[in-house]
């Protein structure tokens, strides 16, 4: 294995690690060599997608923690540290979708929820892993799972859109701050991808007819296209580059 790639011997955690994205990302770092904590808030799924992860023969656990709870962070973030010794990449991907309400009738509760998990979830989770980082001394990789819907007007839509785009500013706020302890900090923003939130309407032949002309590679994505961003942006080669940006969408925003 490329010494750049490899892994071996790190920690790295995914919120939302037991499907779709976070599950595909998971994939790819227990593939390259690291020890890998997931946490959702499923224990069915939590279960499955440990499972599969021991396949590749590195050390997984998976924790039952609902990220928008502080103490459940807290708890959740002092048992990786207490089974793993430490983590050196954080993946704070957990997130919810929005329900398709118009702006003149969405509700108040209904923002705050899609911003309770999507903003103050990977608020906790950064926070957590952000002082271990720099109380260790070693560094680190923090990236937050945002979306197109950030930049994109996205109609009936505008809980998540702006609960991705305030993560991206965090993020970029982050690359910053954080430099000085060797903590780089990035984005993702996937494309149309298979996950539970989405494959409603991926599956549906009157939105596949409308988006799918868009889509120059011709196909959604999956989870396994999210395997090597995730091993590059752990990559112990990759300290120069930090407060990026990664679109991971097949060309869709292109076209």
């Amino acid at each position: 294995m490329n010494p750049y790639f490899d892994l071996t011997g790190q920690v790295a955690l995914v919120t939302g690690g037991n499907s779709g994205i976070g599950l595909g990302m998971a994939h790819g770092l227990a593939k390259a060599g690291a020890d890998v904590c997931i946490w959702g808030t499923n224990a069915e799924n939590n279960e499955k997608a440990a499972a599969e992860l021991a396949e590749h023969g590195t050390k997984v656990r998976a924790l039952q923690c609902d990220v928008g709870d502080e103490q459940a962070v807290a708890e959740s973030f002092a048992t990786t540290l207490a089974e793993f010794g430490k983590v050196d990449s954080c993946f704070a991907n957990a997130g919810v979708g929005g329900r398709g309400a118009k702006f003149q009738e969405l509700e108040l509760g209904e923002l705050r929820r899609v911003f309770r998990v999507n903003v103050e979830g990977a608020f906790l989770t950064m926070r957590a892993a952000a002082a271990h980082m720099i109380e260790r001394g070693e560094g680190g990789v923090l990236v937050g799972t945002s979306s197109l819907a950030a930049e994109q007007g996205q109609p009936r839509g505008h809980p998540y859109a702006a609960s991705k785009g305030a993560l991206l500013s965090m993020m970029r706020g982050l690359a910053v701050e954080l430099a000085r302890y060797k903590i780089r900090a990035h984005t993702l923003q996937p494309g149309w991808t298979h996950s539970t939130m989405t494959d409603g309407a991926l599956n549906d032949p009157h939105f596949t007819s409308k988006v799918m002309p868009r889509m120059p590679v011709r196909r959604w994505g999956e989870p396994s296209d999210f395997e090597t961003i995730a091993v590059y942006l752990a990559s112990p080669g990759t300290t120069f580059h930090t407060g990026d940006t990664f679109l991971v969408d097949g060309g869709y925003s292109l076209f």
